[in-house]
């Protein structure tokens, strides 16, 4: 007798085939891991990425090409220099350029210093321009002061022996035309005075008094000749310098305008 063959439409109705209520929750749950692999930037996803809409770009960034950087901000224009003051050689002298000129050849002085020259003179009206140095040539100045010479000679220890006669000068009359790598100076007690001297002859033609700090003392001997009418000289009791200055009378406004 040969075994009867059931199909799956045969079988009874109300029963179930085996393994058919799995296949629902296996569907669900494979639609559900697919769900969750889903890249960010998939058409279904739900992330942030795909929420956020594009910023609009600035309009300097909008001139600018595909893959090109943003062109830089225009630079201000540069300030219009002021136009340059004209030179004392290019102004309208007028009549007197003549003069001008052989007063400048006469004194060999370029246009700056034949000015410099007269201005000081009408300036400095009564003071004569004395130029001098050193012994070597290495130290040179000018400063203006009359013609007749107030001369200190103090007895101190220290000008006592290298015979440190002086006039006295306010800072701004004296100039050192050249020599000041060539300075150097000695101090001692106090350390106010200055002693300035010649790195080569050794020889001090100007030197910083405790007196007047704020002017220079000048040697006499060290100017050169012409300009020296007459010369006075006063004894300046250094050796008790405290009681000398408070005696003298007028040696602090010697430096002083």
């Amino acid at each position: 007798m040969r075994p009867t063959r059931r199909s799956a439409s045969s079988q009874p109705r109300g029963q179930k085939r085996p393994g058919a209520a799995r296949a629902p929750a296996a569907a669900a749950s494979a639609a559900g891991d697919t769900r969750a692999q889903r890249p960010a930037g998939h058409p279904g996803g739900r992330s942030r990425a795909a929420k956020q809409r594009p910023r609009p770009s600035s309009p300097r960034a909008q001139e600018a090409g595909p893959g090109e950087p943003p062109p830089e901000p225009a630079l201000p224009p540069p300030p219009v220099p002021a136009p340059p003051a004209p030179s004392v050689a290019k102004l309208d002298l007028g009549d007197q350029r003549e003069r001008w000129e052989t007063f400048q050849k006469r004194q060999r002085l370029t246009c700056e210093g034949a000015a410099k020259l007269l201005l000081d003179t009408f300036e400095y009206q009564g003071l004569v321009k004395h130029t001098g140095g050193c012994h070597c040539g290495a130290v040179r100045f000018e400063v203006w002061a009359s013609a007749d010479l107030h001369i200190f000679d103090c007895n101190c220890s220290v000008c006592k022996k290298k015979q440190n006669r002086h006039f006295i000068v306010p800072a701004s009359r004296f100039k050192l035309l050249k020599g000041a790598e060539s300075i150097t100076t000695y101090t001692f007690n106090t350390h106010k005075a200055q002693h300035t001297f010649c790195k080569r002859c050794g020889v001090q033609s100007f030197y910083t008094p405790r007196s007047n700090p704020g002017g220079f003392g000048i040697a006499p001997h060290c100017l050169d000749e012409g300009t020296v009418r007459s010369m006075v000289i006063e004894e300046f009791n250094g050796s008790d310098w405290e009681k000398a200055m408070k005696e003298h009378k007028t040696i602090k406004s010697m430096s002083k305008e």
